[in-house]
Protein backbone atom coordinates (compact mmCIF):
# COMPACT_ATOMS: atom_id res chain seq x y z
CA UNK A 1 0.00 0.00 0.00
CA UNK A 2 1.47 3.27 -1.09
CA UNK A 3 1.58 5.90 2.40
CA UNK A 4 -0.72 8.71 1.44
CA UNK A 5 0.58 12.17 2.89
CA UNK A 6 -3.18 12.74 3.70
CA UNK A 7 -3.53 10.66 6.67
CA UNK A 8 -2.09 12.94 9.35
CA UNK A 9 -4.35 15.54 8.34
CA UNK A 10 -7.01 13.18 8.60
CA UNK A 11 -6.54 11.50 12.11
CA UNK A 12 -6.14 15.56 13.04
CA UNK A 13 -9.60 16.55 11.77
CA UNK A 14 -11.09 13.26 13.67
CA UNK A 15 -9.88 14.39 16.73
CA UNK A 16 -11.28 18.42 16.90
CA UNK A 17 -14.30 17.52 14.70
CA UNK A 18 -17.52 15.43 15.30
CA UNK A 19 -17.83 14.47 11.45
CA UNK A 20 -15.48 14.53 9.05
CA UNK A 21 -16.41 14.30 5.22
CA UNK A 22 -13.64 12.51 2.91
CA UNK A 23 -14.45 13.70 -0.61
CA UNK A 24 -12.43 12.73 -3.76
CA UNK A 25 -13.38 11.38 -7.45
CA UNK A 26 -14.43 7.87 -7.34
CA UNK A 27 -11.52 4.91 -6.69
CA UNK A 28 -9.10 7.19 -5.58
CA UNK A 29 -8.44 5.77 -2.70
CA UNK A 30 -10.75 6.58 0.01
CA UNK A 31 -12.28 3.67 1.32
CA UNK A 32 -8.78 2.29 1.87
CA UNK A 33 -7.72 5.18 3.30
CA UNK A 34 -11.12 5.20 5.93
CA UNK A 35 -10.43 1.33 6.55
CA UNK A 36 -6.99 1.54 7.39
CA UNK A 37 -7.69 4.80 9.88
CA UNK A 38 -10.70 2.14 11.26
CA UNK A 39 -7.90 -0.44 12.19
CA UNK A 40 -6.10 2.11 14.51
CA UNK A 41 -9.52 2.74 16.88
CA UNK A 42 -12.50 1.68 17.40
CA UNK A 43 -14.73 1.79 14.58
CA UNK A 44 -18.05 0.02 12.55
CA UNK A 45 -17.58 0.19 8.64
CA UNK A 46 -20.99 0.62 6.43
CA UNK A 47 -21.24 0.61 2.62
CA UNK A 48 -24.36 2.67 1.82
CA UNK A 49 -24.50 0.71 -1.96
CA UNK A 50 -24.67 -2.37 0.23
CA UNK A 51 -28.98 -3.20 0.70
CA UNK A 52 -27.69 -5.06 4.24
CA UNK A 53 -25.79 -2.22 5.10
CA UNK A 54 -28.74 0.22 4.19
CA UNK A 55 -31.33 -2.31 5.57
CA UNK A 56 -29.52 -1.76 9.15
CA UNK A 57 -30.15 2.40 9.28
CA UNK A 58 -33.72 2.15 8.34
CA UNK A 59 -34.13 3.35 11.66
CA UNK A 60 -30.79 5.17 11.58
CA UNK A 61 -30.97 6.62 15.21
CA UNK A 62 -31.68 3.60 17.13
CA UNK A 63 -29.19 1.66 15.03
CA UNK A 64 -26.22 4.29 15.27
CA UNK A 65 -26.99 4.84 19.19
CA UNK A 66 -25.80 1.08 20.06
CA UNK A 67 -22.28 2.56 18.61
CA UNK A 68 -22.21 5.71 19.91
CA UNK A 69 -18.70 5.03 21.46
CA UNK A 70 -16.89 4.30 18.14
CA UNK A 71 -15.99 6.26 15.26
CA UNK A 72 -18.70 4.83 12.43
CA UNK A 73 -17.64 4.96 8.96
CA UNK A 74 -20.35 6.00 5.80
CA UNK A 75 -19.09 5.21 2.98
CA UNK A 76 -21.17 6.49 -0.27
CA UNK A 77 -23.19 8.33 2.31
CA UNK A 78 -24.57 9.93 -0.75
CA UNK A 79 -27.12 7.43 -1.21
CA UNK A 80 -28.88 8.22 1.79
CA UNK A 81 -29.65 12.21 1.50
CA UNK A 82 -32.01 12.06 4.16
CA UNK A 83 -29.66 11.08 6.78
CA UNK A 84 -27.99 13.74 7.77
CA UNK A 85 -30.63 15.38 9.66
CA UNK A 86 -30.44 12.19 11.68
CA UNK A 87 -26.98 12.40 12.12
CA UNK A 88 -27.43 16.28 13.30
CA UNK A 89 -29.33 14.79 16.34
CA UNK A 90 -26.70 12.22 17.00
CA UNK A 91 -23.84 14.72 17.12
CA UNK A 92 -25.80 16.56 19.34
CA UNK A 93 -26.55 14.14 21.84
CA UNK A 94 -23.37 12.96 21.70
CA UNK A 95 -21.82 16.48 22.39
CA UNK A 96 -24.19 16.96 25.27
CA UNK A 97 -22.18 13.37 26.75
CA UNK A 98 -19.04 15.07 26.69
CA UNK A 99 -18.07 13.26 23.09
CA UNK A 100 -16.96 16.21 21.01
CA UNK A 101 -14.83 14.59 18.11
CA UNK A 102 -14.32 11.26 16.34
CA UNK A 103 -17.99 10.51 15.63
CA UNK A 104 -18.71 10.07 11.82
CA UNK A 105 -16.35 10.11 9.09
CA UNK A 106 -18.54 10.03 5.63
CA UNK A 107 -16.89 9.15 2.42
CA UNK A 108 -18.34 10.27 -1.08
CA UNK A 109 -17.95 11.93 -4.01
CA UNK A 110 -17.63 15.89 -3.95
CA UNK A 111 -21.26 16.02 -5.49
CA UNK A 112 -22.74 20.11 -5.37
CA UNK A 113 -25.97 18.31 -4.07
CA UNK A 114 -23.86 16.15 -1.44
CA UNK A 115 -21.48 19.35 -0.28
CA UNK A 116 -25.23 21.00 0.15
CA UNK A 117 -27.25 18.61 2.07
CA UNK A 118 -24.00 17.65 4.63
CA UNK A 119 -22.95 21.87 4.96
CA UNK A 120 -26.54 23.22 5.42
CA UNK A 121 -27.35 20.60 8.27
CA UNK A 122 -24.30 19.84 9.75
CA UNK A 123 -23.02 22.96 9.90
CA UNK A 124 -20.62 23.66 12.63
CA UNK A 125 -20.60 20.01 12.81
CA UNK A 126 -18.23 19.20 10.42
CA UNK A 127 -14.97 19.16 8.51
CA UNK A 128 -14.70 18.42 4.85
CA UNK A 129 -10.97 16.82 3.70
CA UNK A 130 -10.50 16.85 -0.17
CA UNK A 131 -8.68 13.68 -1.63
CA UNK A 132 -6.46 13.81 -4.30
CA UNK A 133 -5.15 11.08 -6.39
CA UNK A 134 -1.29 9.78 -5.79
CA UNK A 135 0.72 12.65 -6.19
CA UNK A 136 4.89 13.08 -7.08
CA UNK A 137 5.67 13.01 -3.37
CA UNK A 138 3.74 9.71 -2.85
CA UNK A 139 6.07 7.80 -5.38
CA UNK A 140 9.78 7.35 -5.29
CA UNK A 141 11.68 10.02 -8.11
CA UNK A 142 12.23 6.91 -10.21
CA UNK A 143 8.82 5.99 -10.48
CA UNK A 144 7.71 9.90 -11.17
CA UNK A 145 7.55 8.99 -15.25
CA UNK A 146 5.40 6.25 -14.62
CA UNK A 147 3.23 8.16 -12.60
CA UNK A 148 2.42 11.13 -14.92
CA UNK A 149 1.65 8.24 -17.46
CA UNK A 150 -0.60 6.42 -16.08
CA UNK A 151 -2.04 9.01 -13.22
CA UNK A 152 -2.43 8.62 -9.33
CA UNK A 153 -5.41 6.54 -9.23
CA UNK A 154 -3.92 3.48 -7.48
CA UNK A 155 -5.15 0.72 -9.84
CA UNK A 156 -4.47 2.55 -12.70
CA UNK A 157 -0.81 3.41 -11.51
CA UNK A 158 -0.29 0.01 -10.00
CA UNK A 159 -1.69 -1.77 -12.69
CA UNK A 160 0.59 -4.75 -14.07
CA UNK A 161 1.48 -3.30 -17.27
CA UNK A 162 0.90 0.15 -19.74
CA UNK A 163 -2.47 -2.29 -21.30
CA UNK A 164 -4.05 -2.75 -18.49
CA UNK A 165 -3.99 0.82 -17.16
CA UNK A 166 -5.14 2.08 -20.49
CA UNK A 167 -7.98 -0.34 -20.47
CA UNK A 168 -8.33 0.60 -16.48
CA UNK A 169 -8.57 4.43 -17.29
CA UNK A 170 -11.05 3.56 -20.56
CA UNK A 171 -13.40 1.86 -18.06
CA UNK A 172 -13.36 4.15 -15.33
CA UNK A 173 -14.32 7.05 -17.81
CA UNK A 174 -16.86 4.84 -19.06
CA UNK A 175 -18.44 4.55 -15.81
CA UNK A 176 -18.30 8.03 -14.68
CA UNK A 177 -19.91 8.99 -17.78
CA UNK A 178 -22.89 6.22 -18.10
CA UNK A 179 -23.52 5.39 -14.59
CA UNK A 180 -21.59 7.84 -11.99
CA UNK A 181 -22.25 11.52 -13.49
CA UNK A 182 -25.92 10.87 -13.97
CA UNK A 183 -26.50 9.69 -10.51
CA UNK A 184 -24.73 12.48 -8.91
CA UNK A 185 -25.81 15.48 -11.20
CA UNK A 186 -28.06 16.78 -13.92
CA UNK A 187 -28.99 14.77 -17.03
CA UNK A 188 -26.17 14.80 -19.46
CA UNK A 189 -26.12 12.53 -22.81
CA UNK A 190 -23.15 10.32 -22.09
CA UNK A 191 -21.20 10.86 -25.78
CA UNK A 192 -21.82 14.78 -25.75
CA UNK A 193 -20.04 15.06 -21.74
CA UNK A 194 -17.16 12.98 -23.65
CA UNK A 195 -16.48 15.07 -26.43
CA UNK A 196 -16.40 17.83 -24.01
CA UNK A 197 -13.92 16.07 -21.68
CA UNK A 198 -11.86 15.32 -24.65
CA UNK A 199 -11.89 18.85 -26.30
CA UNK A 200 -10.58 19.69 -22.73
CA UNK A 201 -7.70 17.23 -22.82
CA UNK A 202 -6.52 18.69 -26.22
CA UNK A 203 -6.66 22.08 -24.93
CA UNK A 204 -4.59 20.83 -21.55
CA UNK A 205 -3.38 23.88 -19.92
CA UNK A 206 -4.98 26.43 -22.42
CA UNK A 207 -6.85 29.41 -21.49
CA UNK A 208 -10.66 28.73 -21.57
CA UNK A 209 -12.74 29.52 -24.76
CA UNK A 210 -15.93 28.96 -24.24
CA UNK A 211 -17.01 30.04 -27.47
CA UNK A 212 -15.00 27.94 -29.46
CA UNK A 213 -16.34 24.49 -27.12
CA UNK A 214 -19.59 25.82 -27.78
CA UNK A 215 -18.99 26.08 -31.13
CA UNK A 216 -17.38 22.85 -31.52
CA UNK A 217 -20.54 20.79 -29.07
CA UNK A 218 -22.75 22.48 -31.00
CA UNK A 219 -24.61 24.22 -27.90
CA UNK A 220 -24.72 27.86 -26.12
CA UNK A 221 -21.69 29.36 -24.52
CA UNK A 222 -24.09 28.80 -20.74
CA UNK A 223 -24.43 25.07 -21.34
CA UNK A 224 -20.43 24.66 -22.34
CA UNK A 225 -20.24 26.93 -18.82
CA UNK A 226 -22.64 24.08 -17.13
CA UNK A 227 -20.99 20.95 -18.47
CA UNK A 228 -17.70 22.50 -16.83
CA UNK A 229 -18.72 23.72 -13.42
CA UNK A 230 -20.28 19.71 -13.27
CA UNK A 231 -16.81 18.65 -13.99
CA UNK A 232 -14.89 21.01 -11.76
CA UNK A 233 -17.01 20.43 -8.76
CA UNK A 234 -16.12 16.32 -9.41
CA UNK A 235 -12.71 17.23 -9.01
CA UNK A 236 -12.37 16.00 -12.24
CA UNK A 237 -10.65 19.15 -13.93
CA UNK A 238 -9.31 22.30 -12.32
CA UNK A 239 -10.25 25.91 -13.31
CA UNK A 240 -6.93 27.57 -12.59
CA UNK A 241 -7.88 31.43 -12.16
CA UNK A 242 -5.72 34.15 -13.40
CA UNK A 243 -4.13 36.44 -10.88
CA UNK A 244 -6.34 39.78 -9.86
CA UNK A 245 -4.00 42.48 -8.32
CA UNK A 246 -3.06 46.33 -9.10
CA UNK A 247 -0.11 45.87 -10.90
CA UNK A 248 -1.03 48.78 -13.43
CA UNK A 249 -0.67 46.15 -16.12
CA UNK A 250 -3.78 44.55 -18.63
CA UNK A 251 -4.15 41.20 -17.00
CA UNK A 252 -5.53 38.19 -19.02
CA UNK A 253 -9.02 37.73 -17.73
CA UNK A 254 -9.70 34.22 -19.25
CA UNK A 255 -9.12 30.85 -16.45
CA UNK A 256 -6.65 28.13 -17.37
CA UNK A 257 -8.90 24.54 -17.74
CA UNK A 258 -7.12 21.28 -17.44
CA UNK A 259 -7.91 17.46 -17.01
CA UNK A 260 -6.67 17.06 -13.32
CA UNK A 261 -5.20 13.66 -13.46
CA UNK A 262 -2.40 13.23 -16.42
CA UNK A 263 -3.45 9.57 -16.36
CA UNK A 264 -7.32 10.35 -17.30
CA UNK A 265 -5.69 13.11 -19.82
CA UNK A 266 -3.77 10.29 -21.78
CA UNK A 267 -6.42 7.99 -21.92
CA UNK A 268 -9.06 10.43 -23.35
CA UNK A 269 -6.65 11.07 -26.07
CA UNK A 270 -5.95 7.31 -26.49
CA UNK A 271 -1.75 7.85 -25.28
CA UNK A 272 -0.97 4.30 -23.18
CA UNK A 273 2.58 4.15 -23.35
CA UNK A 274 5.69 6.64 -22.98
CA UNK A 275 6.76 6.53 -26.40
CA UNK A 276 3.28 7.49 -27.84
CA UNK A 277 3.09 10.47 -25.00
CA UNK A 278 6.40 11.85 -25.77
CA UNK A 279 5.76 12.15 -29.47
CA UNK A 280 2.09 13.89 -29.11
CA UNK A 281 2.05 17.72 -29.32
CA UNK A 282 0.05 17.73 -25.50
CA UNK A 283 3.37 16.65 -23.77
CA UNK A 284 4.63 19.61 -22.62
CA UNK A 285 1.03 21.28 -21.26
CA UNK A 286 0.33 17.15 -20.03
CA UNK A 287 3.67 17.69 -18.11
CA UNK A 288 2.68 21.72 -17.02
CA UNK A 289 -0.66 20.11 -15.48
CA UNK A 290 1.02 17.28 -13.54
CA UNK A 291 3.38 19.81 -12.14
CA UNK A 292 0.83 22.22 -11.42
CA UNK A 293 -1.43 19.27 -9.38
CA UNK A 294 1.34 17.74 -7.40
CA UNK A 295 2.46 21.41 -6.13
CA UNK A 296 -1.24 22.09 -5.43
CA UNK A 297 -1.25 19.13 -3.49
CA UNK A 298 1.84 19.45 -1.71
CA UNK A 299 0.84 23.47 -0.76
CA UNK A 300 -0.29 23.93 3.33
CA UNK A 301 -3.56 24.52 3.42
CA UNK A 302 -5.28 27.79 2.93
CA UNK A 303 -3.16 28.12 -0.33
CA UNK A 304 -4.32 30.18 -3.24
CA UNK A 305 -3.47 29.16 -7.18
CA UNK A 306 -3.19 30.99 -9.74
CA UNK A 307 -1.63 31.75 -12.81
CA UNK A 308 -0.29 35.46 -14.16
CA UNK A 309 -0.28 36.37 -17.64
CA UNK A 310 -0.38 39.60 -18.91
CA UNK A 311 -1.25 41.03 -22.85
CA UNK A 312 2.03 42.30 -22.66
CA UNK A 313 3.51 39.18 -22.95
CA UNK A 314 4.66 38.61 -18.98
CA UNK A 315 3.85 35.25 -17.70
CA UNK A 316 3.67 32.93 -15.28
CA UNK A 317 2.40 29.35 -15.01
CA UNK A 318 1.83 28.47 -11.35
CA UNK A 319 1.50 31.47 -8.26
CA UNK A 320 1.37 29.62 -5.40
CA UNK A 321 0.25 32.37 -2.27
CA UNK A 322 0.54 30.46 1.15
CA UNK A 323 -1.45 32.08 4.32
CA UNK A 324 -0.12 35.01 5.36
CA UNK A 325 2.93 34.70 3.02
CA UNK A 326 4.24 36.65 0.17
CA UNK A 327 3.68 34.77 -3.81
CA UNK A 328 5.99 32.02 -5.05
CA UNK A 329 6.77 32.09 -9.12
CA UNK A 330 6.73 28.53 -10.66
CA UNK A 331 7.34 27.83 -14.28
CA UNK A 332 7.35 24.93 -15.74
CA UNK A 333 9.46 23.22 -18.26
CA UNK A 334 9.85 19.63 -20.11
CA UNK A 335 13.33 20.29 -21.03
CA UNK A 336 16.38 18.59 -19.66
CA UNK A 337 18.13 22.36 -20.25
CA UNK A 338 15.34 24.51 -19.38
CA UNK A 339 15.75 27.85 -21.12
CA UNK A 340 13.48 31.21 -18.94
CA UNK A 341 12.01 33.20 -21.41
CA UNK A 342 11.79 36.97 -21.12
CA UNK A 343 8.15 36.85 -19.85
CA UNK A 344 8.71 34.88 -16.66
CA UNK A 345 11.39 37.65 -15.72
CA UNK A 346 9.40 40.34 -16.62
CA UNK A 347 6.28 38.78 -14.63
CA UNK A 348 8.88 38.59 -11.68
CA UNK A 349 9.25 42.15 -12.07
CA UNK A 350 6.19 43.39 -11.45
CA UNK A 351 5.26 40.74 -8.51
CA UNK A 352 8.13 40.02 -6.41
CA UNK A 353 7.60 36.69 -5.63
CA UNK A 354 9.37 35.20 -2.51
CA UNK A 355 10.69 32.21 -4.46
CA UNK A 356 11.35 31.80 -8.41
CA UNK A 357 11.65 28.26 -9.73
CA UNK A 358 11.99 26.79 -12.45
CA UNK A 359 10.66 22.68 -12.39
CA UNK A 360 12.29 20.35 -14.93
CA UNK A 361 12.95 16.73 -15.22
CA UNK A 362 16.15 16.44 -13.79
CA UNK A 363 17.98 15.36 -10.53
CA UNK A 364 19.82 18.07 -8.92
CA UNK A 365 18.91 21.48 -8.51
CA UNK A 366 20.66 24.09 -10.74
CA UNK A 367 20.71 27.91 -10.11
CA UNK A 368 19.93 30.35 -12.94
CA UNK A 369 20.42 34.18 -13.49
CA UNK A 370 18.14 36.50 -11.40
CA UNK A 371 17.69 34.72 -8.28
CA UNK A 372 15.93 31.62 -10.55
CA UNK A 373 16.54 28.28 -9.50
CA UNK A 374 15.46 25.04 -11.71
CA UNK A 375 14.93 21.68 -9.65
CA UNK A 376 13.31 18.89 -9.90
CA UNK A 377 9.77 18.31 -8.79
CA UNK A 378 9.56 16.73 -5.78
CA UNK A 379 12.44 19.09 -4.38
CA UNK A 380 10.03 21.80 -5.24
CA UNK A 381 6.85 20.53 -3.63
CA UNK A 382 8.93 19.59 -0.72
CA UNK A 383 9.81 23.21 -0.32
CA UNK A 384 6.32 24.41 -0.62
CA UNK A 385 4.90 22.14 2.03
CA UNK A 386 7.46 23.74 4.07
CA UNK A 387 6.40 27.46 3.62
Amino acid sequence: MIARRIVPVLNELLDSNSAVALIGPRQVGKTTLALDVSKKRASIYLDLESDADRAKLAEPELYLDQHKDKLVILDEVHRLPNLFQDLRGLIDRGRRAGRRSGQFLLLGPASVDLLKQSGETLAGRISYLEMYPIDGLEVPPRELETLWLRGGFPDSLLAANDRVSLRWRQDFIRTYLERDIPQLGPRIPAETLRRFWMMLAHHQSGLLNAAELARSLGVDGKTVASYLDLLVDLLLVRRLEPWHANVGKRLVKSPKVYVRDSGLTHALLGLGTTEQLLGHPIAGASWEAFAVETMIASAPAGTSANFYRTAAGAEIDLLLTPPAGRPWGIEIKRSLSPKVEKGFYQACVDLQPERRIVIYPGQESVPLKNDVTAMPLPMAATLIGQA
